[in-house]
């Protein structure tokens, strides 16, 4: 791995790679409402799992599928399986740069987690800084209690299932590359979503008109000539997106470039105003600033403690 001394070379790939996410987000954003969710699933990993062991090749670097630790690789993957399930479903209830906002909870989780699970010590002043930003939280779903979409919580959700994930990574990591961690979630993300065609593929249990719900139970590869090359895009993007992250964290200090992260929401903002026609409220915008303020406040403090918690997060 090279030397983490190019930051600014760093911060050029971290933009990239949260352009290209956003993308993604927002081609998936577009499809929801024609195509199944677990559809895109099996055909984008197919197309990243073909992509990233032509990158090995052509870079001469080991291909390696066998995990040191399979059970917990096993909970990984079930984890950032359904932990984005919940994130792409909730793009059918939310708008895109809300839904992504909502996702920017997982510095904040990570660091709960890893003072439980891996015993790291978080000061008062990280406790704050995770207290305002679940505060950030509320206000940004502004929840009416009496009338509240529940759906709203997904990124939540996801943000919760890829944290744990992250914890499982930083235990793993030491003997499995992130290659061997990565071909670990595409065999098992295709397993998963093959047992799923055998049991929904055919849309007999798309029985409602809510739109998420539409988008798990739909039948399957019904006009795959009008949505075929969307959901090859999102296999190209993935790959692209990894790729650029992952170099990212490779040759720059994680605790300088990932805040850079949060100019996800800037392109995300971008798209749902361009694409979608979404323009947040002002709660919502304030909501989103006290999620990004408390976030990059921990990152600093982990740069500062020279204690990489949530900041150190080659996957996304």
């Amino acid at each position: 791995m090279a030397s983490k001394n190019n930051n600014p070379r760093g911060i050029i790939l971290i933009l990239l790679a949260m352009l290209v996410f956003s993308v993604q987000d927002g081609i998936m954003k577009h499809i929801y409402s024609f195509v199944s969710l677990y559809e895109v699933y099996i055909i984008r990993t197919i197309v990243s799992f073909i992509l990233i062991l032509i990158f090995l090749r052509l870079t001469k670097k080991p291909i390696i599928f066998k995990s040191q630790y399979p059970l917990l690789t096993l909970c990984r993957v079930i984890l950032f399986f359904f932990g984005f399930s919940s994130f792409y479903v909730s793009l059918a209830v939310l708008p895109l740069s809300t839904a992504t906002a909502l996702f920017f909870v997982t510095p904040f989780l990570i660091t709960i987690f890893a003072y439980f699970f891996l015993k790291e010590q978080i000061g008062p002043r990280r406790w704050a800084a995770i207290i305002v930003g679940f505060i950030g939280v509320y206000i940004t779903l502004n929840p009416d209690f009496n009338d509240f979409n529940y759906l709203s919580l997904l990124p939540i959700l996801c943000a919760f299932c890829y944290s744990l994930s992250m914890i499982i990574i930083k235990k793993t990591s030491d003997k499995d590359n992130v290659y061997t961690q990565t071909f670990a979630f595409y065999i098992g993300a295709i397993i998963i979503s093959s047992i799923f065609y055998f049991i929904i593929g055919d849309g007999q249990y798309n029985t409602s008109n809510h739109p998420a719900s539409q988008f798990i139970f739909r039948e399957w590869f019904v006009d795959l000539e009008s949505s075929i090359l969307f959901m090859v895009t999102t296999g190209f993007t993935a790959t692209a997106a990894f790729l650029l992250l992952f170099s990212a964290y490779s040759i720059a200090s994680p605790a300088v470039v990932s805040p850079f992260e949060y100019s996800i929401l800037l392109w995300s903002s971008l798209i749902g105003w361009i694409y979608f026609k979404e323009i947040p409220s002002l709660t919502t915008v304030i909501g989103i600033l006290i999620i990004v303020s408390s976030g990059i406040y921990i990152f600093l403090r982990e740069k500062a403690q020279d204690q990489s918690i949530a900041s150190e997060k080659p996957l996304r």
